[in-house]
């Protein structure tokens, strides 16, 4: 839903288009006056529609001072000089008085696509900055054939998804890909990785903040896709605004009480089993509910043999380019290796180990050493395994990179938050998390320490 502002001093003209504008769904304040205007924050809104002549300052001195809000300009003195001029000094548009209901309408809608457009382009430079492993899903096992079925079923469809799977098994592009294939992949996407955010940060990164004039991912997303990865760390705060989202379709920023209208489609994801996120992560039963209308669960690599050549072509052709290397090719015994490797990392450790190989290379092939897979000694436990903390570890003796980090973190996590372990061990919230996810070392319960 847009929120348009009418700056009219005439209350007859401002209140027919209040009613023409609420009429075709969208949120409407006034002002009758640019000064009135400029006592709110304008940047909140999606369009401005002013008058060129009121009384005080004219219509167009919002212009600079709403920027980057588009201003459409109406006048009852309509000449191509004050067109001209009102469109010089940076109006959208231009549209005289009396207007027809239909012609303003086109107008607005015209300006609030445009709008929509700049933003979603600004969304997909964000992403050409981004890494992505791969830039499509390759499904040639039969696990992901079926997964990629039910995603293209339920993608033409505003319910909301929850996509859980192992750390690198490909959730944020499998989210991207449903945007895609939806009908709302003309308005962007917008992505955040809630483990990756200082907890106390989250709720202002998502809904925004009044005093601060600050817009949040989801007035970003309105008309297309918020995306939440590792759902579970959600505050309990911020999960209550989130469920008056899904429930109602709108929200209030931090600091306010003005509650303001979104359509927004959400998809969810986490590492966790879905059926622990109430009771290890402390989600809400009923935000777990509203989150499950769909789960799609990704299988890890280990369990889809059959894309694994694809995938590691895919790779190799993307990182060769990135790297302004010559074309290379995989040897027989790299395949034979790739396919017999079991993949705790998925595709984000594949992506590692042909970037590796990449860059090392010598020559037009890749061989088994250039890729340095070696497979953990708890390999050989069942596809579902968790390594087991070594709490009880000898002082003395050398430990292993992931001993290390297993000690620290169990060591320090009472008396450090999230963000300070991340920081001591030079890695990110995020990677704190899937490591904690892939050695199995248990989060301390919510609430103890602050800031986690």
């Amino acid at each position: 839903m847009s929120h348009i502002l009418i700056v009219e001093d005439e209350p007859v003209i401002r209140g027919a288009l209040r009613k023409l504008l609420e009429r075709h769904q969208h949120s409407v304040e006034e002002a009758g006056s640019a000064e009135e205007a400029g006592e709110k924050t304008l940047s909140d809104y999606d369009l401005i529609i002013c008058d060129l002549r009121l009384p005080g300052a004219s219509g167009t001195s919002l212009i600079d001072a709403a920027r980057p809000t588009p201003v459409l300009i109406m006048t009852s003195y309509a000449s191509l000089r004050s067109a001209v001029d009102a469109m010089r000094q940076g109006a959208v548009d231009y549209i005289a008085k009396p207007f027809d209901h239909d012609e303003m309408l086109l107008a607005v809608d015209r300006v609030l696509r445009e709008n929509s457009l700049s933003r979603h382009n600004q969304a997909l430079q964000a992403d050409v900055e981004r890494s992505f492993p791969v830039r499509d899903l390759v499904a040639e096992s039969a696990p992901m054939q079926e997964l990629v079925r039910q995603m293209e079923r339920v993608a033409g469809t505003d319910a909301t998804v929850l996509i859980s799977g192992e750390p690198g098994t490909g959730k944020e592009l499998m989210a991207r890909t449903m945007h895609s294939r939806s009908p709302r992949a003309r308005a962007p996407i917008m992505a955040v990785n809630c483990a990756a955010i200082p907890r106390e940060l989250l709720e202002a990164e998502l809904f925004g903040q009044a005093s601060e004039h600050r817009r949040g991912l989801v007035e970003a997303a309105d008309g297309g896709t918020l995306f939440l990865d590792e759902v579970g760390e959600l505050p309990v705060e911020a999960q209550s605004r989130l469920l008056r989202l899904l429930d109602e379709g709108e929200f209030s920023r931090i600091d306010s009480h003005e509650t303001r209208r979104v359509d927004v489609r959400l998809v969810a994801a986490c590492t966790r089993e879905p059926s622990t996120l109430m009771h290890e992560a402390g989600l809400r039963e009923d935000l777990y509910y509203r989150l499950k209308v769909v789960q799609l669960t990704l299988p890890p690599l280990r369990e889809r043999g059959e894309d694994i050549p694809a995938l590691a072509h895919a790779l190799l052709s993307r990182l060769s380019e990135h790297h302004n290397c010559g074309p290379l090719h995989f040897s027989r015994a790299a395949l034979e290796t790739m396919a017999e490797y079991h993949w705790p990392g998925n595709v984000r450790e594949m992506e590692n180990a042909v970037e590796r190989a990449v860059i090392l290379a010598e020559g037009p092939e890749i061989s088994p050493e250039l890729l340095a897979l070696h497979e953990p000694a708890a390999a050989t436990e069942s596809p579902g395994r968790k390594a087991t903390p070594r709490r009880l570890l000898d002082p003395q003796e050398d430990l292993s990179l992931e001993d290390y980090f297993t000690r620290f973190v169990l060591e320090n996590q009472e008396s450090m938050t999230e963000t300070e372990l991340a920081q001591k061990l030079g890695i990110s919230r995020k990677c704190l998390w899937e490591r904690r996810q892939r050695l199995g070392i248990p989060r301390k319960k919510a609430g103890a320490g602050s800031g986690s």
